[in-house]
């Protein structure tokens, strides 16, 4: 699930580059998303 909600961010963050839509919402999204993804990441390996 969490793989499913970076891509759609991700797709949506491209989508706002190239239409300018979303503003700096998108990228506060992207941000935490990355954050959640790392934290995972290093919660996965220390188990």
């Amino acid at each position: 699930m969490l793989w499913t909600i970076i891509g759609l961010l991700v797709i949506l963050w491209i989508l706002g580059l190239v239409t300018k839509i979303g503003g700096a919402l998108i990228h506060i999204l992207l941000v935490l998303a990355v954050i959640v993804f790392i934290i995972n990441l290093f919660r996965g390996r220390a188990n």
